[in-house]
């Protein structure tokens, strides 16, 4: 049944805000940021040109991001090279440039350390003025960046790489939807790429670098793994709905060149014997589970967790059954557990991130967004000018526990608002069935997503003896928009 007094208009953007207090943020700027915003305002970052910044504003760049992002972190292009090797370069926006370490802007930064997306609001680690615009590398625009170079091979190898200061210039901001129907022949060119026959050539370029690079991750054991966003359909400020936005290879794209420069800066970082922030997952949390779920398909994984022989399971799951395979992949990511921030420091064996199958992997390609990939800027940038790392073990070591802190706080916050927006979307359908996969079992209760539409809510009645990863058929019984609450039975 419907609560009459959840139906009251819920304030979801209130809601968001409130949850983000309760939840350790405070993403209301203090006065000391926007002084330094506004000097930095009146004074915006030069993008010169010298001995140690190289000019790369004519190589035909391009982004390619969600329809509505506009912090631009970064932006790729690439060429062809003699033996079937494809040279890459990706730029990483220089936001240390404009926010120096120890500044009001990085303080704050500091405390909260991620932009939090909810569907509804957006809460920007950094000033707007600063992450979509000053420091974003919008199309048109010369900006500073840091440049990550490396020659991809027939294999899937990464060689040569090179990392520099440079001047460039985004020549055509694409987004994700229109640019991965364009390459999977689903859809039309988009307007920009129809008109320019060099950006046709250069994207279906870095697309053959980037399934290269995808291969070769899937034969070191990287997982293959389908996820699925859901939005908010928004009319008039009013949530109507929620849908689906899935990968489709632009998305595949830039994660492939994402990995493979996180690689690049996590290597040479190590190569000059600089400590460095790592993302890892170590090992999932509930491999016997995981082994349960292939066994129902007739797969027996090994005892010990092993990626390669988990992701050969997956392979087999994707091509006998494509409609359920992104459920399978909910159930995997939960049972592995959520991923943590380390300290990297030189000499001390690699900690490997398990569902990538690389043991260097840092975050570095997203300054705008996230606290940890500043300070791998500021890193790289000291190793570049031959200064000392800019910090300590210790202060490293503090920043590596907040980050990790502040991002399941996120997550939990993004969950929470989307809850909300879910039982909006939902307050309309009790009584009616779906198909459902069970995607939490806690102390707090037995937790189920709907397949279609891809809304998560409470299993209340028939949880008994069922596990991640089990397919049911549920009932929608009551929603409660207020709490965010949606609940189902088994049927």
């Amino acid at each position: 049944m419907i609560n009459p007094a959840s139906l009251r208009p819920v304030d979801l953007r209130a809601a968001a805000l409130q949850l983000l207090q309760q939840n350790g943020f405070d993403p209301v700027f203090p006065a000391e940021v926007d002084l330094q915003l506004s000097q930095i305002i009146k004074s915006p970052p030069a993008a010169t040109i010298d001995s140690n910044v190289r000019d790369l504003r004519s190589l035909l760049w391009s982004s390619i991001d969600n329809d509505t992002s506009r912090d631009l972190d970064q932006i790729e292009v690439a060429a062809s090279l003699p033996d079937g090797q494809i040279k890459v370069w990706v730029a990483i926006a220089d936001v240390d440039v404009a926010v120096p370490k120890g500044s009001p802007i990085d303080r704050h930064a500091s405390r909260e350390t991620t932009t939090v997306y909810t569907g509804v609001e957006t809460f920007p680690m950094l000033p707007e003025k600063l992450s979509t615009d000053l420091t974003s590398l919008e199309e048109g625009e010369d900006r500073l960046s840091i440049v990550l170079e490396f020659v991809v091979g027939p294999d899937g190898s990464v060689n040569s790489p090179n990392i520099y200061r440079a001047v460039v210039r985004n020549q055509a901001q694409l987004a994700y939807p229109s640019v991965g129907a364009w390459l999977e022949n689903a859809g039309p060119a988009p307007a920009k790429i129809a008109a320019s026959a060099d950006l046709q050539s250069q994207l279906k370029l870095q697309y053959a670098a980037a399934r290269s690079l995808r291969a070769e991750r899937y034969r070191r054991g990287a997982l293959n793994i389908e996820t699925i966003e859901v939005h908010p359909v928004m009319v008039n400020d009013r949530v109507t709905g929620v849908e689906k936005q899935e990968q489709n290879a632009a998305t595949e794209l830039i994660e492939d060149f994402m990995i493979a420069a996180n690689e690049v800066v996590a290597r040479i970082l190590s190569d000059r014997q600089v400590p460095s922030l790592r993302r890892v997952v170590k090992t999932p949390k509930r491999w016997d589970r995981i082994v349960e779920i292939a066994a129902t398909d007739g797969v027996h994984l090994p005892a010990d967790p092993d990626s390669k022989a988990l992701n050969d399971f997956l392979v087999k799951r994707k091509a006998a059954d494509p409609d359920h395979f992104a459920d399978l992949s909910l159930a995997v990511i939960k049972l592995m557990g959520p991923g943590e921030y380390v300290v990297q420091r030189p000499g001390e064996p690699e900690q490997g991130h398990f569902g990538l199958a690389v043991d260097d992997y840092t975050h570095s390609t997203a300054p705008n967004r996230r606290f940890a990939d500043l300070v791998s800027q500021r890193l790289v940038k000291a190793v570049l000018a031959s200064r000392p790392a800019p910090y300590t073990d210790g202060e490293l070591d503090s920043i590596a526990q907040n980050c990790t802190l502040k991002a399941d706080s996120a997550r939990k916050v993004e969950r929470e608002v989307s809850k909300r927006i879910a039982a909006v979307a939902m307050s309309g359908k009790v009584g009616e069935v779906f198909d459902a996969i069970v995607t939490g079992v806690t102390p707090k209760g037995t937790f189920v997503r709907t397949l279609q539409p891809h809304v998560e809510g409470l299993l209340v009645h028939g949880n008994s003896g069922v596990d991640v990863g089990d397919r049911v058929r549920v009932k929608l019984i009551s929603t409660d928009v207020q709490r965010g609450y949606i609940d189902f039975e088994k049927i």
